[in-house]
C-alpha cells in the first residue's frame, strides 16, 4: 500500500465522518526515507478534535493531526509568532487526499482547498519579524557557548557544546533572514535553501571540533553572530519575573 493509499484509508477508518484531509510532511514533498510516518492533518466538524495521534496502520506509522475548521485556526495564530508551525506546511505543501474515483476525499463543501489556498499565502508572506530582545537572547546564549568551547578541554564537553553551537546559530541564521524556522531534519531544510553551504560548514566545523580544532566552527559562528549585531556578553539584561 502506497502513502497516498494508506492515508486515505485510514482516515475513512478512523473518521468517516471527516470534513477534509491532508496527507503532509516528508512523504508528501518527495523527500521521504526508510523510516518516514504519514502526517495526516484531518478537519472535523466537532467532537473529539482537537488531538494529535500516533499510530500503526499496515507497515506505515501515522501521526495524525484532528482538527476542527476554529481549532486549525487557532493553532496556526499561536505558532506563527514563533515562525515555526509544522500544521502550516503540512498544508501548505501537503496532498488534499482524493478518494479511489478521484474526488476530494469527503471535501465537499470545499474546505480543504481554502485551508490549502490559507496556508500558502500565509507561507508565501513569510514569518513575522524577530524582536530584538530575541535576537539579543540568542547572541548571548551562543556568546557564552562559545566561551564555554575556549574554556573546555573535556572532549565530552567540547561535543555537547558544539552541537548546541549549530543548533542555535542555525536557528539565528534563519532569523536574521527572515527565513521561517524548522527544528531537526527541517531545520537543515530550511538552512540549505536560505543560507546554501552553511550546513557543509557546520558539519565541517563540528567534524574539527571532535578532532580537537574549534576554529573552523568558531569562524563559520562568528560570521552568523556579526550578521546579527556581533557577540554579546557585557551590558546583557533580563528583567526576572516577580
Amino acid at each position: 500500500m502506497d502513502a497516498v493509499e494508506a492515508a486515505r484509508a485510514v482516515v475513512e477508518e478512523q473518521h468517516p465522518e471527516a470534513r477534509t484531509a491532508f496527507l503532509g510532511g516528508s512523504v508528501a514533498t518527495g523527500r521521504g526515507t526508510a523510516t518516514s510516518d504519514l502526517d495526516v492533518v484531518v478537519l472535523l466538524h466537532g467532537a473529539p478534535a482537537p488531538y494529535r495521534e500516533s499510530l500503526q496502520y499496515a507497515e506505515w506509522p501515522v501521526e495524525m493531526f484532528v482538527h476542527t475548521e476554529a481549532t486549525w485556526h487557532a493553532y496556526i495564530e499561536r505558532e506563527l509568532p514563533t515562525r515555526r508551525s509544522p500544521l502550516l506546511w503540512m498544508c501548505a505543501d501537503g496532498l488534499l487526499l482524493f478518494d479511489t474515483d478521484g474526488l476530494l476525499l469527503f471535501d465537499t463543501d470545499g474546505l480543504g482547498a481554502r485551508l490549502a489556498a490559507h496556508a500558502r499565502a500565509l507561507v508565501a508572506s513569510g514569518p513575522p519579524p524577530v524582536p530584538a530582545d530575541e535576537i539579543d537572547d540568542c547572541r548571548y546564549a551562543i556568546t557564552d557557548l562559545l566561551d564555554d568551547l575556549a574554556g573546555s578541554t573535556d572532549p565530552s564537553e567540547r561535543l555537547f557544546i558544539a552541537t548546541e553551537l549549530v543548533r542555535r546559530t542555525g536557528e539565528l541564521a534563519l532569523a536574521v533572514s527572515g527565513s521561517w524556522g524548522g527544528g531537526g531534519k527541517w531545520l537543515a531544510r530550511r538552512l540549505e535553501k536560505t543560507a546554501p553551504g552553511l550546513n557543509a560548514r557546520f558539519h565541517h566545523g563540528l567534524r574539527e571540533v571532535l578532532d580537537g580544532r574549534a576554529e573552523p566552527l568558531v569562524t563559520v559562528v562568528d560570521e552568523v553572530l556579526a550578521r546579527a549585531g556581533g557577540r554579546l556578553w557585557v551590558g546583557y539584561k533580563r528583567a526576572g519575573t516577580p
